[in-house]
């Protein structure tokens, strides 16, 4: 069985083909499909969609694209949303939270300043929760991580990644594991693919980031959750390893990180 860690199956590029989606990808041996939440907006939406299709589940969180427009009674929303949501079985992480330093907006001062006030504001939720964080740390893994440490979640995910391997092993120190999604398909992904092929088993789960990051197969169009099949078996591929092992093994990882998932974990 299959777990995607990381799939916005909520977004508008779905239009109402989402619990098809979740289907299509249960029928490919995705047995979970993990939503995150991005903006106060949408925690409604996701917290539904994960009761609709039957592998679903869901996190709450900010995502610092959209923290721009974020004010500060978000943060208190959210507390409260995440107090109710404790007593959902379906909701599993704090998420998508993070930083990123991609976008050039967001990479200016005050921007930079607010990513990191929200974020911390957020690991704190994690913390005094004791749930796991799905972590957005593009071009910004190192800024991530010193949050992390100093905040002390209970663990999570560092979603898409692709630092070196020594922010790697950090992470990993941290109780964290890796996302590995549709990069990896891509020959050109030297440094991707090395961490993929090198890096402990123990160490990695698989997502897909739908509609984003499509796998090479399916590259320009939109990602689905059904994908993270083929992305899983490019893995094994990298690895040498069986893909049946390959995924009971990025499972089970995906339980250790998010233990509220166990409670969904099929028959």
């Amino acid at each position: 069985m299959w777990t995607d860690t990381h799939c916005h199956l909520d977004a508008h590029e779905f239009g109402d083909q989402a619990l098809t989606l979740a289907a299509r990808a249960q029928e490919r041996g995705v047995g979970i499909v993990v939503i995150p939440a991005v903006d106060r907006a949408n925690f409604a939406v996701v917290r539904e969609l994960a009761h609709q299709a039957p592998n679903a589940c869901y996190g709450l969180g900010i995502h610092p694209i959209y923290v721009p427009h974020a004010v500060e009674d978000d943060l208190d929303f959210m507390r409260e949303a995440v107090a109710q949501a404790m007593h959902d079985p379906r909701f599993v992480a704090i998420g998508e939270i993070g930083l990123d330093f991609f976008i050039p907006m967001l990479a200016e001062p005050e921007m930079r300043e607010k990513q990191v006030f929200f974020l911390r504001e957020q690991l704190k939720i994690a913390r005094d929760f004791d749930l796991p964080v799905l972590c957005h740390v593009r071009k910004s893994q190192d800024q991530v991580l010193k949050h992390v440490r100093q905040l002390g979640p209970a663990g999570g995910i560092a979603h898409a990644f692709n630092g070196s391997f020594q922010q790697a092993q950090a992470y990993i120190d941290a109780g964290f594991k890796l996302g590995f999604g549709g990069n990896l398909t891509f020959t050109r992904a030297l440094q991707i693919r090395r961490l993929a092929a090198e890096l402990p088993l123990s160490s990695i789960v698989v997502e897909t980031d739908a509609p984003d990051i499509a796998p090479s197969w399916v590259h320009p169009g939109v990602n689905t959750p059904a994908e993270v099949a083929g992305i899983g078996e490019a893995l094994a591929g990298l690895r040498g390893e069986d893909p049946v092992a390959v995924a009971a093994a990025t499972t089970g990882n995906a339980l250790d990180v998010m233990p509220r998932l166990r409670a969904l974990m099929p028959a």
